[in-house]
């Protein structure tokens, strides 16, 4: 029997993003009013024939904190998605865990492989409905979709009423044309999200057009939907949804501190990753950044990146080091000695003074 209704919180969720979505992020934005989290998309087949890829994605979601989370999958064989999602299900909270088809990837390995965004077109929808129908009858938690506009833009309100009788429990829509090179050309069509929360009865959300908090609550008002998702903005200020703007530093070690409470839930790359887009928010223009992205590549432990952003990100900041025990007098600073400190001074005047054209 299909399971009906959507028993989550849809107001503030946190996108599915390819290697960013991992389970120390997560747990970040949570943190800062964010209701529902997405995993990053899954592939089955991989799921079903790749052991350590399966042990690395299910680790994330047996974290008790890690709830509710949606795991979203890929996928164009119903059989083969429903057997992917029996891996993860039995894993995830069965109450706070429910599963998603992206039906909205842009990317050339959606295209190469058949599913994502380039399974929007008509001829493809009787396999979309089958794979929602599938999951939604075999699994005991909700199944939502998530998706672009069709090539013909009004029929993608059509298949959102397919999907709706299908089983979804609800629909999220990035009001965007499906393009692999240009997956934000031009802005979000809000006006589509409005259009498909009139025609079916299942909570929609609406993705897209949100740089600020203000934002957030224009795109409530305009669309009328029940959630809004957001990626890409979440990444560079995960404490969006609080309507706050943190300091990239201090951002930034308390998501290297849920890291180390959270081992081998995240890679090194994607703890770099994040670590540079909390500093690239504010500081991506500032001389010293360059230099700041090629140390951080460069690091390769969570101690190192640790160092990097308490010494000298700080200096080139201008401000003291941030020491180990914030209570400590702030002059105390972090352990570096008198030629490092002079050394980091210097790379700094030196990046400003190149910036200005006034180092041959």
């Amino acid at each position: 029997m299909a399971h009906t209704g959507c028993p989550f919180d849809l107001s503030t969720i946190a996108a599915p993003m390819v290697n960013q979505s991992d389970l120390p992020f997560r747990l970040l934005v949570r943190r800062y009013n964010t209701s529902l989290v997405y995993t990053q998309m899954l592939h089955p087949d991989r799921l079903l024939e790749d052991q350590e890829y399966l042990d690395f994605h299910r680790r994330g979601l047996r974290d008790e904190l890690d709830t509710p989370v949606v795991v979203q999958l890929c996928g164009n064989d119903p059989e083969v998605v429903v057997k992917a999602a029996r891996q993860i299900v039995g894993r995830a909270d069965a109450i706070g865990a429910c599963l998603d088809l992206n039906l909205g990837c842009p990317q050339d390995a959606a295209r190469e492989g058949h599913f994502g965004g380039y399974l929007l077109d008509k001829k493809d929808w009787p396999a979309v409905e089958s794979i929602v129908s599938a999951l939604s009858h075999s699994l005991p938690v909700p199944v939502s979709a998530k998706l672009r506009l069709c090539q013909h833009t009004p029929a993608t309100h059509e298949l959102g009423t397919r999907l709706e009788a299908a089983g979804a429990s609800w629909l999220a829509l990035h009001a965007r044309h499906v393009s692999a090179r240009r997956r934000r050309q031009g802005a979000a069509d809000l006006a589509q999200v409005k259009t498909l929360k009139e025609r079916v009865r299942i909570p929609v959300v609406s993705n897209g057009n949100v740089r600020t908090w203000d934002d957030v609550v224009k795109n409530r008002e305009e669309t009328g939907a029940d959630g809004v998702m957001v990626g890409e903005t979440l990444l560079a200020n995960p404490c969006l949804f609080a309507n706050v703007t943190p300091d990239p530093v201090r951002i930034s070690l308390e998501y290297l501190d849920i890291c180390r409470e959270h081992p081998e839930t995240a890679t090194i790359q994607t703890i770099q990753t994040h670590t540079r887009h909390f500093v690239d928010y504010q500081c991506g223009r500032r001389p010293w950044f360059n230099k700041f992205r090629s140390i951080l590549g460069q690091s390769d432990s969570i101690s190192e990146i640790e160092k990097l952003l308490r010494v000298k990100v700080q200096r080139w900041r201008g401000l003291q080091p941030l020491s180990d025990d914030e209570d400590q007098d702030e002059n105390e600073g972090a352990c570096t000695t008198d030629d490092e400190r002079t050394n980091d001074i210097k790379e700094g005047l030196s990046e400003a003074l190149g910036t200005l054209g006034l180092l041959g």
